[in-house]
């Protein structure tokens, strides 16, 4: 999947960084750069929506169509 999200990066009172995406509630990452601290929230905002899925599709009737849609 490719999209694009939202990141917001502030220093961490006890160095580094730590970041959240607004767009995915519960995202969030850290980090020693800023880099790391975007790496490590791509991460986090990938395994959640991969859960997010799952939950939705775990008991879906056999005959439901999944089907994808393109934004932008």
């Amino acid at each position: 999947m490719k999209a694009e999200f939202t990141a917001i990066i502030e220093a961490a009172p006890e160095g580094g960084f730590w970041a959240i995406c607004p767009e995915v509630p519960g995202a969030n990452g850290q980090g020693e750069t800023i880099e790391e601290t975007k790496a490590n929230l791509r991460q986090a905002i990938e395994l959640i929506l991969e859960d997010r899925k799952a939950d939705i599709l775990r008991g879906l009737p056999d005959d439901t169509i999944q089907d994808t849609v393109m934004i932008g």
